[in-house]
């Protein structure tokens, strides 16, 4: 797919077509039922985990109640949600999704515009990320990392012949490249405002991860590259809370009481969780210690109570989940469908990128950010987004088998 994309670069023979069908049988079925079980078993274990890290804030909390049982109910209900949004955006074909996609993005650049208006969007802990709605919230940066699949996969269809190494460099940069780095960098500077560093680098992860599948020419990736540490940098020293952020990742035990508070009860949680954890229900750490224990850090309790063999499980339904995206991806472009490959692996860029930092941060090995685990962690607004990423990865699979279907019949 990186070589060029359109509709003659992967145009399978139907003799190649009728083969593949007839060696694998699961390309029979109706969808990828084992992508599907994948996400089911990550929501149900996230059910589960958000409960037994949330009890002791719950009962501790006055706007909850007192109930020990009160974000279960919320988790539940954003899991309902996320599970009918998902069964409504799988009936969407993904030739409607192209379409829809330029509206998604402006519709979810507006939102990101609202949190930042004083009185419409809601300050929590120095962020203003939150539109409030009554009875819940939403987070316009979870909605944006799908509605930037959509039209990044989009834009890259509509400007292939420009983005590739055939073309001049100068043509390919002025008018290939720049619009969507222009359009990017308006995104970025909004989720910086707010701030939102976590979801500003899952966002450029996707955009320039679909550009470079969908053919980027490599000179102009290899000259990004160069220039990410200097962006970074930049960053960095425009907000000194981050830089004393990276300080105690570096050495969390030098202020275990400070700046390294979250991060050292995060590798007690891990340190105690050994092989097989303590037991469902008995983290210690959940206890007032770990903050964020139900959305950032939900990782670091179930280390602690399921153990080591809780995370491999953890990162093994994780792997299967990328495969799944990279495959149907695959497929999807041997198809000649270049827009629903690129979103396939679009998904797959976004909810890898953010496992992997949600993980590393989690484990110590990268500085905090503030991003939940896909499909695990609590919060409305990601769940309700994953769920549709994974409806849509659905929906790609199941055109995929249809075309196969026929080719075969």
């Amino acid at each position: 797919m990186r070589k060029r994309l359109n509709e003659t670069a992967f145009l399978p023979s139907l003799g190649a077509l009728t083969r593949t069908t007839e060696r694998n049988p699961r390309a029979m079925l109706a969808w990828d039922a084992s992508l599907a079980w994948t996400a089911i078993l990550l929501l149900a274990l996230g059910v589960v985990m958000v409960y037994s890290s949330s009890i002791a804030m719950a009962e501790a909390s006055r706007h909850t109640g007192y109930r020990a049982w009160y974000f279960l109910a919320r988790h539940a209900a954003f899991v309902i949600v996320g599970l009918l949004a998902a069964a409504a955006a799988f009936q969407v074909p993904m030739k409607a999704w192209q379409r829809l996609a330029p509206y998604l993005f402006i519709a979810g650049a507006v939102l990101l515009l609202l949190v930042l208006i004083p009185g419409i969007g809601k300050n929590v802990n120095g962020s203003r990320r939150w539109l409030s709605l009554g009875a819940f919230n939403v987070q316009p940066s979870e909605l944006m990392k799908l509605a930037v699949v959509l039209y990044a996969a989009s834009y890259a269809v509509r400007k292939a012949a420009l983005l590739h190494a055939e073309q001049p460099l100068r043509q390919t940069i002025v008018r290939g490249f720049a619009p969507m780095f222009a359009v990017m960098v308006g995104i970025g500077a909004l989720l910086l405002m707010e701030p939102d560093f976590g979801a500003f680098v899952v966002i450029v992860a996707i955009a320039f991860g679909i550009l470079f599948v969908g053919g980027l020419d490599w000179r102009l990736f290899l000259g990004l590259s160069a220039l990410l540490p200097i962006a970074l940098g930049a960053i960095l020293v425009a907000a000194p809370y981050r830089l004393q952020r990276l300080t105690a990742f570096l050495d969390p035990w030098s202020d275990p009481l400070g700046k390294g508070y979250q991060l050292s009860h995060s590798l007690i949680a891990f340190g105690r969780g050994e092989f097989f954890g303590v037991g469902l229900g008995a983290s210690v750490e959940k206890l007032m210690y770990l903050p964020e224990a139900h959305t950032d850090f939900l990782l670091a309790v179930l280390a602690e109570e399921l153990g080591f063999a809780g995370v491999i499980v953890v990162l093994a339904l994780f792997v299967w989940l990328l495969y799944r995206a990279y495959a149907i991806g695959r497929q999807a472009a041997r198809l000649s469908r270049p827009f629903a490959a690129l979103c396939a692996h679009g998904i797959g860029v976004w909810i890898g990128v953010q496992a992997f930092i949600n993980m590393g941060v989690n484990m110590g090995v990268l500085p905090t950010k503030g991003l939940t685990l896909p499909l695990l962690s609590f919060g409305g607004s990601g769940i309700v987004a994953n769920c549709v990423a994974v409806a849509i990865l659905l929906r790609v699979d199941y055109e995929n088998r249809r075309l196969l279907r026929g080719y075969a019949e």
